[in-house]
């Protein structure tokens, strides 16, 4: 049986929570009023009046309050606990996954037995309830600045599951469906977490380490810039010199469907195109805090001036730290080409952040559609528990500003904008770009 706690314990960290974003989130009225986020939480904890409370509905509830401000890297994480004990347990999922495109839910994937359903076919409502009415029980539950990211999240974290968290499970499922034009519903069987989902997904965030030619160019895929940090760099380091040895004219760099992770995998990738010392951002900015101290006490190197600095301010503080420059590769190893960037809505994070940052500098001509996060974002992450309910927070403790200095509210904007479409095994952006270098010879 799952432990549940009592609603003082649910209470009391509710409260924690929301002076917790106050105090340290570098800014949690960058998108809210101080006002509405103090009716969110007030509203919220009115509508704690059970008497006791799962980790599972505890989670779902603060997650509301933290998705409030609207920040992508101010979350807490999907239940995975809750949904394994529920897998384990017997439990179903709906059988469809969707993919979110020209404001239309689109099947991804078709999970259940009734193949009449195809890729494509545009799910309006489940069980009666009009896919839009859906989508705003679920946005909540996704934390991100804006629609356009929400879903992007979504698709990438599955709607099935989402789908479960939201409405829990289901015994069947009635779906209407536009397909080939015309409205028909369908009922849908509910089919098994493991056997008839988990083992069967293709996950979306699926950066994997890949180097290839194509006549005049390369094709490289650095992966996701997290792992093995040695291990990545050996790999960067035997692309560029066969990418040297090969005296190809273009090189395509793939950070489409990338989770992002830390800017020193980033930025030895970059510096194989710079011409000069770089950074990855305009302006890097930390607000310390009491929690924020405790964390780096015991978990940080207080000898590197960064997490130094954190202890040296005040509580509270917003301050800018700089970063030394990044140097470029000797002339001698630098690529000197025409450089293409390939991005996307899940080209995450880090991820848009890079593209941003070879973007700005004029190294490279970006690819594919806006990305979902911004590179002028709320991050720099660092997480802390809850002491009652042993719930773990994602706040946002940094301020960064992309490499040109905007601080406009958008994404990444391709120079080159091609849909990426989900829904086919095509790769609309990649063969987009190869026909666009081409047409110039």
């Amino acid at each position: 049986m799952a432990k549940e706690f009592a609603q003082e314990q649910v209470i009391n960290d509710f409260d924690t929570l929301y002076q917790s974003l106050i105090d340290t989130h570098y800014n949690p009225y960058a998108y809210v009023t101080p006002q509405a986020l103090e009716g969110e939480y007030k509203r919220l904890k009115q509508a704690l009046r059970a008497p006791s409370y799962t980790k599972l509905q505890a989670i779902k509830h603060y997650q509301q309050l933290v998705s409030f401000i609207n920040n992508g890297h101010t979350e807490i994480d999907f239940p995975v606990g809750p949904y394994l004990n529920y897998a384990e347990a017997g439990g179903s999922l709906f059988p469809l996954d969707l993919a979110f495109e020209n404001g239309k839910a689109l099947v991804r994937t078709n999970y259940s037995n009734h193949r009449q359903i195809n890729a494509g076919a545009e799910v309006v409502a489940i069980n009666h309830t009009p896919i839009a009415e859906i989508l705003k029980a679920i946005y909540p539950l996704i934390s991100a600045e804006r629609e356009y990211f929400k879903l992007a999240k979504l698709e990438v974290l599955s709607f099935p599951r989402y789908f479960w968290y939201a409405f829990g499970e289901q015994e069947v499922y009635v779906v209407d469906i536009v397909q080939e034009g015309k409205r028909k519903r369908v009922q849908v069987e509910p089919v098994p977490v493991f056997s008839g989902f988990e083992e069967k997904k293709d996950e979306i965030l699926s950066a994997q380490q890949i180097l290839t030619f194509y006549q005049h160019t390369a094709y490289l895929n650095p992966g996701h810039f997290s792992g093995d940090e040695d291990k990545y760099k050996q790999f960067i380091d035997n692309s560029f010199d066969t990418i040297s040895h090969r005296k190809v004219e273009n090189l395509i760099i793939d950070l489409r469907n990338n989770a992002g992770g830390n800017d020193s995998f980033s930025d030895y990738l970059v510096a194989y195109l710079a011409d000069k010392p770089f950074k990855w951002h305009a302006r890097f900015s930390l607000r310390t805090s009491q929690r924020l101290k405790e964390d780096t006490k015991e978990h940080r190197d207080l000898s590197h001036p960064y997490w130094q600095s954190v202890m040296d301010n005040e509580n509270g503080a917003r301050y800018i730290f700089d970063f030394e420059p990044h140097q470029p590769v000797p002339e001698s190893k630098r690529f000197k080409g025409n450089v293409y960037v390939l991005i996307n809505r899940h080209s995450h994070s880090q991820a848009s952040v890079t593209a941003a940052q070879i973007k700005d500098y004029g190294w490279a001509v970006t690819v594919g559609e806006e990305t979902g996060d911004y590179p002028t974002l709320y991050a720099s992450q660092f997480q802390y528990t809850l002491p009652l309910t042993q719930i773990s927070v994602k706040i946002s403790k940094g301020y960064i500003v992309r490499v040109n200095g905007s601080e406009n509210p958008q994404g990444v904007m391709p120079d080159i904008p091609i849909r990426d479409h989900l829904l086919d095994k095509n790769d609309e952006i990649l063969d987009g770009v190869l026909a666009h270098i081409a047409e110039r010879y």
